[in-house]
């Protein structure tokens, strides 16, 4: 199995810059190598430039200069080619496949946050300083840094990343498990329905509550952003007080995340620690906060039809806000690693659906579902929570799927 520990770094003031330096050389790297591809493939012959060729000239350009990317690791600068590499690749996939191509774009300084090495021991070293009781990992030119590790890392290291977020820094580790540390069986069984009025509801007819982090932030984070916007867009100068502003929203949007992310965690680990098998919905978070089309007046020229694009928009920020995708991706992991399994199945119609599982008729129809909290059947007046309902038709949709696969 593979896993990933997130920890935080303590870099001292010239271990920051030194991280800093660090990654605008590779972002420069990357930039390079992007724009030879860019020159390459506009000549008249339309060559093609691959990782291949772009690794090979790495040592030349070490060597011509010394100071800026002579003094990083050699296996971390094949790493940011790579990155190139699969970016490319990426591209050249999805315009084979008809979708939106994307091509890769330049980074700049402040938006290249991450270098990764890809091995353990090869211009990185975990646990650096074995005879010190704190945790310190070691990178080509920087140095020994200290670690604030919270947790055990368990297995064989294999990759390491350091990563920018604000004004803190990270390392990554992903590490090869030999097996997962299976919890013991619980015997039970739970199916969960997400919703906007709560985050989740069990088969059991729990909810648990929807934090809503970005709502909660809403004021102040509109009160930074509005001062942000001061600043004139064309005539905008990077200066000190323009920084400043950036830097806050940027904070702000950073506690969300990371609020949000804990949450995510809390909540799966008790779903993980508390039943062997969690059925939810299967759910297309992409497709269901897409804005609804424009659509054009006949009669009149120019105008359009009111499309609920507004109250569209509150749902959307609901969904997002509360981070459906992440929590199921967590939840899955955390599954995974403990040995439960996860059975997402087809969300269609499960809020509407009169439950015979609790003492319903199994009448399918739109009108059931009266309001976001209320089930009512139309066709034997069955009443109960709509999430319940929910809940317990997506764990009546995962057992008949099980039985299916056995």
């Amino acid at each position: 199995m593979i896993r990933a520990y997130k920890f935080l770094l303590r870099p001292t003031k010239g271990q920051a810059a030194a991280l800093t330096d660090m990654l605008r050389d590779h972002c420069s790297l990357y930039n390079g190598a992007l724009q030879e591809r860019r020159a390459a493939y506009r000549h008249v012959s339309k060559t093609t430039v691959r990782y291949g060729d772009q690794s090979a000239q790495l040592k030349a350009i070490r060597a011509f200069d010394p100071e800026r990317q002579g003094r990083w690791s050699f296996s971390s600068q094949q790493a940011t080619l790579r990155r190139l590499d699969k970016a490319f690749q990426a591209f050249f996939r999805r315009a084979k496949a008809g979708e939106k191509p994307g091509y890769p774009r330049f980074k700049g300084v402040g938006h290249f946050d991450s270098v990764t090495f890809p091995k353990d021991g090869d211009g990185c070293r975990w646990e650096s300083t074995p005879h010190d009781r704190q945790t310190r990992v070691r990178l080509q030119g920087v140095g020994h840094i200290r670690v604030h590790q919270h947790r055990l890392v368990q297995g064989r290291v294999k990759t390491i990343t350091v990563k920018r977020e604000g004004r803190r820094w990270y390392v990554i580790l992903v590490c090869d498990l030999a097996r997962a540390e299976e919890l013991p069986p619980t015997g039970a069984t739970v199916g969960i329905d997400m919703g906007t009025v709560h985050f989740l509801t069990t088969s059991d007819g729990e909810h648990v509550a929807d934090p809503r982090f970005l709502g909660a932030a809403a004021e102040g984070l509109a009160e930074a952003q509005r001062h942000l916007a001061t600043f004139p867009k064309r005539t905008r100068q990077r200066t000190k007080r323009h920084r400043a502003a950036a830097r806050k929203v940027a904070k702000l949007y950073a506690k969300i995340r990371r609020q949000r992310l804990d949450f995510h965690h809390k909540t799966a680990h008790a779903l993980v620690r508390d039943h062997d098998v969690i059925a939810h919905e299967r759910l297309n978070t992409a497709g269901m906060t897409k804005t609804p089309a424009p659509k054009a007046d006949p009669d009149t020229p120019g105008s359009f039809l009111p499309n609920g694009a507004a109250a569209k928009a509150g749902l959307n920020r609901s969904i997002l806000d509360a981070g459906w995708a992440q929590f199921l991706g967590i939840l899955a992991n955390k599954a995974e690693s403990a040995g439960r399994l996860t059975v997402p199945v087809d969300a269609r119609n499960t809020s509407r659906t009169c439950p015979p599982s609790l003492g319903g008729c199994g009448h399918v129809a739109k009108e059931n579902r009266v309001s976001q909290a209320k089930f009512q059947c139309m066709a034997c007046g069955f009443t109960a929570n709509a999430d319940h309902v929910g809940a317990t038709n997506v764990l009546n949709r995962a057992g008949l799927a099980l039985c299916d696969v056995a």
